[in-house]
């Protein structure tokens, strides 16, 4: 049985392609030496998952295929973001032998890496549900996968924080350091980009009034202790004027984050989500479906 979570855009067709191209060349190189051994005759294929997930990456795993053969047959028979459980057959596939082996691996790394973090995403989303914050990504992807990780955040429920260093301004401790100070900074980066998105990293209340005063798009209250997070929460909404959002970020497990969540906060980033990433179990058998 499956459940769908929620209807993402897809990703842009020439961002999967060059994923694709990477991938085939670094897998198949030169040509796939026992594929090859075969006869390469019309075949059927059926995909499997072993265990419980969130389905996403069917862009990815398509393309692989489709790279190889392009009269290759996929027969999805779940949705990108279902809710799917352990001996579930996702998908049916005919082609032509050498392809469906050929494919098989980079398909399956592609759809095992991303329904992991759609599942792990899926998880965090449950355990805030109703409080009112936002669990978002970070910039600790997988390098050359990030734009595949982060869809796969908004797959599994989650919210993205910005894509790279060009898409707002991040005022970090280093930033602030060089800098002077959290209003010098802010007023650089207001001078300097002030069309963009800017959030500032604090380290402690006094910090936090300044850039509440100086003002920004959203603060980050890293690794601050239960009861100083509590004390932020209720500062940031005695401050006049509109209400700045607070993020939490720093020493966050699934085990703890409700009750971070309950204490009033907005979002809460979580670098785990892609970086800490267990992949799903996932097999393509040659053969028809059970």
């Amino acid at each position: 049985m499956t459940a769908t979570r929620l209807v993402v855009t897809a990703p842009a067709e020439d961002v999967v392609a060059r994923d694709v191209a990477r991938a085939l060349a670094e897998d198949i190189g030169p040509g796939d030496v026992t594929a090859a051994l075969l006869p390469d005759a019309p075949e059927t294929a059926y995909l499997l998952c072993k265990e419980h997930a969130v389905v996403c990456g069917r862009p990815w795993f398509d393309a692989c295929h489709r790279a190889l053969d392009a009269r290759v047959e996929i027969d999805w028979r779940v949705r990108e973001g279902d809710d799917v459980e352990a001996g579930t057959v996702l998908a049916t596939l005919r082609g032509r032998t050498h392809a469906l082996l050929g494919a098989e691996r980079a398909s399956l790394n592609f759809l095992q890496t991303l329904c992991g973090t759609a599942t792990t995403v899926a998880a965090h989303v449950a355990a805030v549900a109703g409080t009112g914050a936002r669990i978002l990504d970070t910039r600790k992807t997988l390098p050359g996968l990030r734009v595949a990780q982060k869809y796969a955040v908004a797959v599994g429920g989650g919210s993205n924080h910005r894509l790279g260093l060009y898409d707002a301004v991040m005022l970090k401790e280093n930033h602030v350091r060089v800098a002077g100070s959290v209003t010098a900074a802010i007023a650089a980066a207001r001078l300097a980009q002030p069309t963009l998105p800017l959030i500032v990293e604090v380290e402690d209340l006094g910090e936090l009034a300044e850039a509440l005063g100086a003002g920004c798009d959203r603060i980050l209250i890293d690794d601050f202790p239960a009861a100083l997070r509590r004390q932020a929460v209720a500062l940031a909404r005695a401050a006049p004027g509109p209400r700045v959002p607070l993020e939490v970020s720093g020493g966050v497990d699934l085990a703890g984050l409700r009750e971070i969540a309950e204490d009033g906060v907005d979002c809460i980033s979580i670098g785990g989500l892609t970086k800490h990433l267990r992949a799903i179990d996932l097999s393509l058998k040659l053969g028809p479906a059970p």
